[in-house]
Formats: C-alpha cells, sequence, structure tokens
C-alpha cells in the first residue's frame, strides 16, 4: 500500500517577544507538532506585532506597566505573574519575575527575526529553523534571564544562539534594515483580524486566536485541514 505523503501546513505565528501568553501558546503547539509527526509538514514562520509600540528604549517596570495598562492592582499582577510561571513550568519553560523585571521595546527584535526568516528562505532546500531559533532565545534571553532584549549586545547574542551571522545581526541593527518590512507586516496583520496576541494562521486563511490546548488545534486542523485533504 502506497504511503501518503506528508501534507504540508503553514503556520503563522503572530506575536511579541513581550508576551508571556506567546510563549506559552507555542510550548502548548510543541505537542500539535508531535502528534502530527508524519503526517502533516509544519512550515512555522514567525510574525510581527508590538503590544505596546510607544515603549520607550529603556523600558518600564511590568508591574507598573501592568497596573496601567489593565487596571490591576499590585497583588493582582503578582497572582497573573505566579499564574503565568508555573504555566510555563509545567510546558518546561522557566521563568524568573524579579521585582525589577521590566517590559522592552521589542522593534529591533522584530527586525532580527525578519531578518531570520530571509536566512531561512535562502536556504532552499534546508531545514527551517533559524528563526524559531532565534524567537525562542529572544524569549529566554527576556524571561528567564531578564535580559535587555532592545539591547543590541543582547539581540546580536541572540543571534549568534541561533545560528545566525553575529557581524550581518550587528549591521542590520546599526541600520534600518528590515523596519519597513516589519511595520509592512504589523499593519496587514491588524487589517486581517488581528488585534491581541498570540494568533496562529493555517495556510492564511483560518485564524486559532489564544494559548489554545493542543485539542483546540487538533480539533481544527481534523476538520478543516486533514478533512480537506483526505
Amino acid at each position: 500500500m502506497e504511503r501518503k505523503q506528508p501534507v504540508a501546513l503553514r503556520v503563522d505565528v503572530v506575536s511579541d517577544v513581550m508576551c508571556p501568553w506567546c510563549l506559552i501558546g507555542w510550548l502548548k503547539f510543541q505537542h500539535v507538532i508531535k502528534h502530527y509527526r508524519g503526517v502533516i509538514d509544519f512550515e512555522i514562520r514567525w510574525r510581527p506585532f508590538e503590544l505596546n509600540p510607544d515603549m520607550p528604549a529603556d523600558g518600564v517596570n511590568a508591574a507598573e506597566y501592568l497596573a496601567q495598562r489593565y487596571g490591576v492592582t499590585p497583588e493582582q499582577s503578582a497572582g497573573n505573574r505566579q499564574n503565568i510561571a508555573e504555566t510555563a513550568q509545567g510546558l518546561g519553560f522557566a521563568f524568573h519575575w524579579g521585582r525589577d523585571f521590566r517590559m522592552r521595546n521589542s522593534f529591533d527584535a522584530h527586525r532580527l527575526l525578519s531578518w531570520a526568516e530571509a536566512v531561512d528562505d535562502a536556504r532552499l532546500g534546508d531545514v527551517r529553523h533559524h528563526q524559531t531559533a532565534l524567537k525562542m532565545a529572544l524569549f529566554r534571553a527576556h524571561f528567564s534571564e531578564e535580559k535587555d532584549v532592545n539591547d543590541k549586545m543582547i539581540l546580536v547574542e541572540a543571534a549568534g544562539d541561533a545560528g545566525l551571522n553575529k557581524d550581518k545581526a550587528r549591521r542590520i541593527l546599526e541600520s534600518d534594515d528590515y523596519a519597513d518590512v516589519v511595520r509592512a507586516e504589523q499593519a496587514h496583520w491588524r487589517d486581517n483580524g488581528v488585534n491581541g496576541v498570540p494568533a496562529f494562521i493555517l495556510n492564511g486563511r483560518m485564524m486559532v486566536p489564544g494559548a489554545q490546548e493542543p485539542e483546540v488545534f487538533m480539533r481544527v486542523i481534523d476538520r478543516k485541514i486533514l478533512g480537506s485533504a483526505g
């Protein structure tokens, strides 16, 4: 009996490095990828979204930011962060939220992620991995190590950790390269109904919003992707 070829599925993950639920959503999605191993070939692309595009260069205290943006008390903020940390821990990721943990400007991080996508696209026949590796390096730097991911030295180190050329990353950060790409993509996703993150776009037409449980994605994929492919 002839074995069927895996079904190709492109997933555009619209997210921000500053968003803990974007990380948690991605960690949950790993179970989806594992579940369909050999059945679906996933092509993952990370898309930019800034939770606060007006964030100052040196960032703001996270507790103060949450209180101002969402009207939560310091106690509520601490409880929310503890819930996030415990959820991430259960998924194998260590959060470190110190008293001085800060939200950062993420525009330059998105510029490097757009470059990483271009690097992957240029490597025909190679497994796409640099962009996802960079995204995870940025998540670790921000949430696990409390580093300033708006600092060019930190961004260059993250690029190196992802297997990218550090000198090239440095040159990009010292220029305006990929700035227009990031702005255009952000506008595109806003125009297409993405007003919160994470948002997982399947094959460019089906959006699954939020950090959903794996079973939610599986129901959509079984019905809308594998059902139509069968």
